[in-house]
């Protein structure tokens, strides 16, 4: 099993990025880091045409990965100012990042968030869960959006390993590429979602804390 690295640096030593490629804006890329400003209870990270925000112990790493660290006393998945927010809001879009949990490891990719105080009676996530080896899938496994969808295949690896997933809205419907497999095909959100649940226009993109060491690296995003 990889170790996560938990090593510390200055955040200030990074210089601003240049523009990122075909389209899309990024942060924590492995190679240039962001520029960080802390404000109140919140600490902003702006990179190459992108920011994003958070409450949470999240901490950047020498390899330009954001290492989340929840501080004594942080459990669940409730205390949503702790989740990393891209701090725009999306209609249609691809977003895409890689992440690092170790065994038993839980978060989620929360989207069209129209109200940041309850991320999930406010928007929809894709389950973000360490399933390796699992047989069979539902809802609430990797790859599925909970209560609408479960995911096509399990494509998760093993806890410690570094999974790429990739998020596409567009026009109502929802694809999700995890590994380089399609765990969600097009899916009529509006059709499939309960009843009763707003789809918003637009809204915010979130990284779920789950009051679990996690890391992400990689985050693009671009709108459509």
């Amino acid at each position: 099993m990889k170790l996560f690295i938990f090593s510390s640096i200055s955040l200030f030593s990074f210089v601003l990025p240049s523009f990122a490629e075909d389209g899309f804006a990024s942060i924590f890329n492995g190679k240039e880091g962001p520029k960080v400003k802390k404000e109140g209870t919140w600490t902003t990270f702006t990179g190459d045409g992108m920011s994003v925000k958070t409450e949470g112990n999240w901490q950047v790493q020498k390899d330009g990965s954001l290492f989340l660290d929840p501080r004594p006393g942080e459990k669940g998945w409730t205390r949503y100012g702790s989740y990393l927010w891209l701090t725009e809001n999306y209609e249609d879009f691809v977003f895409e990042f890689e992440y690092q949990h170790g065994k038993g490891g839980n978060s989620g990719l929360y989207f069209r968030i129209y109200d940041e105080s309850d991320a999930t009676k406010h928007g929809f996530e894709v389950q973000i869960l360490d399933c390796y080896g699992k047989k069979k899938l539902g809802q609430h496994d990797l790859g599925g959006v909970i209560q609408t969808a479960g995911p096509l295949t399990n494509a998760s690896k093993p806890a410690g390993e570094w999974n790429r997933i990739q998020l596409t809205m567009k026009e109502g419907k929802v694809s999700v590429v995890l590994n380089g497999k399609k765990v969600q095909d097009n899916m009529d959100l509006a059709a499939k979602k309960p009843k009763g649940k707003k789809l918003a226009d637009s809204g915010k993109i979130a990284i779920q804390d789950h009051g679990q060491k996690f890391s992400v690296r990689n985050l693009k995003v671009k709108k459509l």
